[in-house]
C-alpha cells in the first residue's frame, strides 16, 4: 500500500520516494505505538488478556516501523518526531478516554516539545 502511494507522486526522485515512504512508515510507527500504549493502560497491568495482546502485537508493529523508517530518516530527528508526537497523542488520549486532566503548565511543557519537534524537522539540510 505505502508503495502504491508513493508511486503515484508526480516528477519524484527516488531520494523523494524513499523519504516519503520513511516518514510514512515513522507515522505508522506513532500510530501503533500510540495504540499499543493506550492498550497497555487498558489491560490493568497484563491482567485483561485482549488488551496485552493488543499491546504486545502493536509494539511489534511500532518498532518494526520504526526500525524501517530509520534507514532513511536520521536517528534522532526520527526519534525526537516519534516521542513527541507520542507524548502529544497519548496526552490527548489520556485527556478524553481517561479524564486525567492536564494543567497549564502541562499542556505549555507539551506545546514546548511539539515545538522543539518542529523546529529539529525545519533544521534537516534538504538534499
Amino acid at each position: 500500500m505505502t508503495s502504491a502511494l508513493v508511486a503515484k507522486l508526480p516528477d519524484s526522485t527516488p531520494h523523494d520516494r524513499r523519504q516519503m515512504k520513511a516518514y510514512l512508515l515513522l507515522a505508522l510507527a506513532i500510530g501503533a505505538e500510540v495504540i499499543a500504549t493506550s492498550a497497555l493502560k487498558a489491560s490493568d497491568g497484563f491482567s485483561r488478556p485482549v488488551w496485552a495482546l493488543v499491546s504486545i502485537l502493536g509494539y511489534i508493529v511500532a518498532f518494526s516501523a520504526l526500525a524501517m523508517s530509520l534507514k532513511t530518516i536520521p536517528l534522532g530527528i526520527a526519534y525526537a518526531i516519534w516521542s513527541g508526537v507520542g507524548i502529544a497523542l497519548l496526552t490527548l488520549i489520556g485527556w478524553i478516554v481517561y479524564q486525567q486532566r492536564l494543567s497549564l503548565t502541562a499542556m505549555f511543557g507539551i506545546s514546548l516539545i511539539i515545538a522543539g519537534v518542529l523546529v529539529l524537522q525545519l533544521s534537516i539540510k534538504r538534499t
